[in-house]
């Protein structure tokens, strides 16, 4: 990544920001004018061997600072000040403006990423501004467009102001989002990186849309205050841009529920309709599982015990009729949910779409240490203009997706019984596809640009989820290690010791090339902290396609799994879904009977041997026994096709996990893995 060194050749004054706080078209914009009340020591050499003071003296640059010393630090270094107002909502329009008060005296280029971290995929978010114009001190400057993403602006003595609009119609945990009812934008779909100028502060004046429908809207985001009150319209400040676009904001009339976490604050903001929302049981579920993973990564006894890594934390919650999805960022999640899986007041049971929420809200909280401070070597920092490619996503989504439920056993929000079952269908899931035996772990993460998240209908063939073979994975080393070590050591002591080398301090300055984790890295920390060697198992199983022995390693800990399949029944070997009243080919499983068959993805089942195919397809296969030839007749496009079909065993797995009570030290070993205990 291109790495600028390029600093601003004049220092702001309270005046010269006070002026840029007023946009070309004369909407007011508030005023930074603040008294200085403390000195701040902005110097970025801290190391982590420094002393535990000065660490955290340079760590509060981005994380820690007080409204008054941000306030500070915004008038002597911001040279960056962005505006943004929801300025005509029924057509889904941002309107954002940019002032760059020293500008590169060759011609400024600015740029909108083409990507969101979390979200591995080019989504190229400046297809959706809509138009963009400079000026500088009164008069037009130009702007020439220099790739999908880039402009430059013609050479400029004074101050650039940019004003550009932003089409917000995406409504997901990536992107931005605005109608009558709501507002809601990552950094990354609105706010252009000023190319050069990337680490000094950024300030940003988030504004009230016009219009008495809208006096009653407030704000909710992490991103550190400056001149606004917490959950008003006014100004916010960041340190850098990567701190800039790593706090999203919800804007509206959602309803909020706030609890501490060993002593740090938290809230839940849910926008949507939902009738009597639990909010109460729902900031308690959730106080357990963030004070349980704090806990975790800071443990009782230790230097920093149950520090949280950040000065507070938002849950912004989309509450849809049917969603489901979850972004993380370094002080907050953006979620989606379905507005049946929030609990409900007078209705103390717990859902299967509740538990589900649960386990999306862990795993998004998780994901605050593992990979939003402990980051691999290729995202250290991140060029958000192209693909970083990394062959750890196992290690950062799929150790986060085996923590995620577990976390939620170790915070008693499930019991044992819940908590396997939750992996026995995280077994049959990786087992049902072939495209285990083709493509490692390691290889998916590499690929997560161009396979994981542009999957086709023969993606259960051709690939393998690093979220869900990567969380069996560290399952297995999870019980191998307590098992060779005779539970004197664990995976959560090499999470820690992640944490400990490579998140701890991640932000504390804004350097952080050569912050990240290597893959060579990885493995040298994985010896040296359980005294073993894994370098088989690494290349058996991360860089290898061989199953995981998870039947033996769940021995270990007093676990059986057994195929509760008694007899063969035929099935088609394909993933069927409804459309209408009809059946259509999703998904070809690879050696199936449809495979077999000549059935292709698309293709709509009509009936079998004369019946017609609806939802009864299960019911009707029923009446076969497996080696039998049935008729189908199938649409492919508007062409009918009539098959002869063998039918074939049904292959869908069908393990499952059973906890066994005897001999006692058996039970203690589960108990010991379950419940996160070692030395015993």
């Amino acid at each position: 990544m291109h790495k600028s060194t390029q600093k601003s050749s004049a220092k702001p004054t309270a005046k010269s920001i006070a002026k840029s706080a007023m946009s070309k078209s004369g909407v007011k914009r508030t005023k930074t004018v603040l008294k200085a009340s403390t000195r701040l020591n902005a110097k970025s050499s801290t190391k982590s061997s420094t002393k535990s003071g000065a660490r955290l003296l340079a760590q509060s640059l981005t994380e820690h600072l007080s409204r008054s010393d941000r306030a500070e630090a915004a008038l002597r270094t911001a040279s960056l000040h962005y505006s943004i107002i929801a300025a005509d909502p029924a057509a889904h329009l941002f309107a954002v403006t940019l002032v760059i008060n020293a500008p590169a005296a060759v011609g400024q280029i600015v740029a909108l990423p083409a990507w969101i971290p979390g979200s591995y995929m080019i989504r190229e978010f400046a297809r959706h501004v809509v138009q963009i114009r400079g000026e500088s001190n009164g008069q037009t400057i130009a702007l020439k467009k220099l790739d999908k993403h880039s402009w430059q602006a013609a050479p400029c003595d004074g101050p650039l102001t940019l004003h550009y609009q932003v089409y917000a119609w995406d409504l997901s945990v990536r992107a931005a989002h605005l109608d009558q009812t709501h507002g809601f934008f990552n950094g990354t779909s609105v706010f252009l990186r000023v190319v050069g100028q990337e680490n000094i502060s950024h300030v940003v004046d988030i504004q009230r849309p016009q219009g008495d429908e809208y006096a009653d809207w407030r704000i909710a985001t992490a991103l550190p205050t400056l001149k606004a009150r917490r959950g008003t319209f006014g100004t916010y400040a960041a340190a850098n841009y990567d701190e800039l676009i790593d706090h999203p904001v919800e804007m509206g009339l959602f309803q909020l529920a706030t609890f501490k976490a060993h002593g740090v604050p938290h809230e839940i903001a849910i926008t949507g309709n939902v009738p009597n929302l639990d909010m109460p049981r729902l900031s308690a579920d959730l106080k357990k599982i963030c004070e349980t993973q704090i806990a975790f990564f800071e443990p009782a006894g230790t230097k920093f015990a149950r520090q949280a890594p950040m000065p507070r934390y938002v849950f912004l919650t989309l509450a849809v009729g049917d969603g489901y999805g979850g972004l993380e960022h370094r002080a907050s999640t953006a979620l989606i949910c379905a507005r049946a899986d929030l609990p409900v007041k007078g209705q103390p049971e717990t859902s299967d779409g509740y538990r589900t929420f649960l386990g999306l809200c862990s795993h998004e909280y998780f994901h605050t240490w593992n990979i939003k401070r402990i980051k691999p070597a290729a995202f250290a920092p991140y060029d958000l203009q192209v693909e970083n490619y990394t062959p750890l996503l196992w290690l950062f989504e799929g150790f986060t997706s085996y923590y995620d439920d577990l976390m939620l056993f170790r915070c008693g929000l499930i019991d044992q019984p819940q908590y396997l079952k939750m992996v026995t269908k995280t077994i049959n899931g990786v087992l049902l596809g072939t495209g285990r035996r083709k493509q490692s772990v390691a290889e998916s993460s590499f690929d997560a640009w161009v396979k994981y998240y542009r999957q086709d209908e023969n993606a259960p063939n051709a690939i393998i989820s690093y979220y869900t073979k990567g969380s069996l994975v560290a399952l297995a080393l999870d019980l191998m290690i307590r098992s060779e070590t005779k539970n004197k050591k664990s995976l959560d002591d090499v999470m820690r010791a992640l944490w400990q080398h490579y998140g701890r301090d991640f932000f504390a300055n804004n350097d952080m090339a050569g912050r990240g984790v290597t893959e060579a890295a990885v493995e040298t920390l994985f010896d040296a902290v359980t005294g073993l060697k894994l370098k088989r198992f690494f290349d058996r199983f991360v860089r290898g396609t061989e199953d995981l022995p998870l039947a033996k390693l769940l021995a270990t800990a007093g676990v059986t799994i057994a195929d509760t399949r008694k007899t063969a029944k035929p099935g088609l070997g394909a993933r069927i879904n409804r459309v209408g009243a009809e059946s259509k080919v999703a998904n070809v499983y690879e050696g199936g009977t449809a495979h077999r068959a000549g059935l292709s993805a698309g293709d709509m089942l009509l009936a079998l041997d004369g019946i017609r195919v609806t939802s009864n397809l299960d019911i009707l296969l029923a009446r076969y026994r497996v080696g039998d030839t049935v008729t189908l007749h199938v649409f492919r496009r508007d062409e009918l096709l009539v098959l002869q079909v063998r039918l074939l065993a049904d292959a869908t797995p069908q393990w499952d996990l059973k906890a066994e009570l005897k001999p006692v030290a058996i039970l203690a070993a589960r108990n010991a893995w379950l419940d996160g205990r070692t030395g015993r």
